[in-house]
């Protein structure tokens, strides 16, 4: 993982240690049943890294890897800003991800889950949908969970599209450099290659030189 994605990642888990170290009092649990349960798909394993995923259910009982390295940049930005997260349902048609629940060793007794839905592929606030529950146990199999709304969702959402924008303009970027690959040196034909463009040089000097003699 490069140095990005620990700088890009470090900004979440900091907000998730403030959260659960000042989340105490004042809540108000529901029970676990008005908790909506996954989504279609289940994913086979996590996320490593954001580079790709097995799912199956899409295409029958054939597993479809999509490997999302080279899909849109909203999906990336999200596997890169929530990777040290474990995910439980990754449903690309449906446009929804939803983590495992996620819990810091300073406050055991809390977790929190994201569902994390796409509304469009625009790099844009309203084009991506943050839900956050939050379960607290007091022992093993006493847990509440509730829905909530915090800060955490606008920061959560904001590292995603930061991170999608970078990609995005990384992508047009390489798409300019293709395009100047096929148009060549001088704006016209296929690119000169670095050796070739030396060896001009090296023949425009030659040429020079015999000028002045």
């Amino acid at each position: 993982m490069n140095n990005f994605f620990r700088i890009s990642k470090l900004p979440i888990l900091l907000v998730l240690t403030l959260f659960f170290l000042t989340s105490c009092g004042g809540w108000n649990p529901a029970d676990s049943r008005d908790v909506p349960t996954g989504g279609i798909d289940r994913a086979k394993k996590n996320i490593k890294e954001g580079r790709g995923i097995s799912l199956k259910g899409l295409t029958g009982n054939r597993s479809t890897t999509f490997e999302f390295g080279t899909s849109n940049p909203m999906w990336r930005a999200t596997f890169d800003v929530i990777d040290f997260m474990p995910l439980i349902t990754v449903d690309y048609a449906g446009g929804m991800i939803i983590t495992d629940w996620y819990t810091d060793k300073r406050a055991p007794s809390e977790s929190l889950k994201f569902t994390i839905r796409f509304l469009s592929n625009d790099i844009r606030a309203d084009s991506i949908k943050i839900i956050i529950h939050r379960r607290v146990c007091q022992q093993k199999t006493d847990c509440v969970i509730k829905k909530i709304s915090s800060k955490l969702e606008h920061e959560v959402r904001t590292a995603i599209l930061q991170r999608a924008a970078l990609l995005d303009e990384g992508k047009i970027d390489k798409k300019v450099e293709d395009k100047k690959r096929k148009k060549g040196f001088f704006g016209f034909g296929r690119s000169s290659s670095r050796e070739e463009l030396e060896n001009q040089d090296k023949l425009n000097k030659r040429h020079s030189g015999t000028k002045k003699n």
